[in-house]
């Protein structure tokens, strides 16, 4: 599966595959098909996908994007990014 979310726990990992949790920097991947799991709905707005709270637990082979918010918290309502926010995006996957 290939996710796009707007946090990353390591209790989305299996603790046996810890080991192998791989993060790297990436740019903005293009959403579509990607299954949201982004919890804010501003977030979710933002990113322009569905806001989805969904427990995810990868697996070898899925790939999870991560929206990291960078500049605070999004005023409610935001559908844009305001001035001074941006995002880092990061890859995470189990290697195999």
């Amino acid at each position: 599966m290939r996710y796009i979310g707007n946090a990353f726990s390591l209790g989305m990992v299996p603790r046996h595959l810890l080991a192998f949790v791989r993060l790297s920097a990436c740019d903005r991947p293009d959403v579509a098909g990607l299954v949201s799991c982004v919890g804010h709905a501003d977030t979710a707005a933002v990113l322009g996908v569905a806001m989805a709270r969904i427990s995810v637990t990868l697996q070898p082979g899925d790939v999870l994007f991560v929206a990291q918010l960078r500049g605070g918290r999004l005023p409610e309502g935001t559908t844009t990014l305001p001035e001074g926010f941006g995002f880092d995006w990061v890859r995470v996957e189990i290697e195999e």
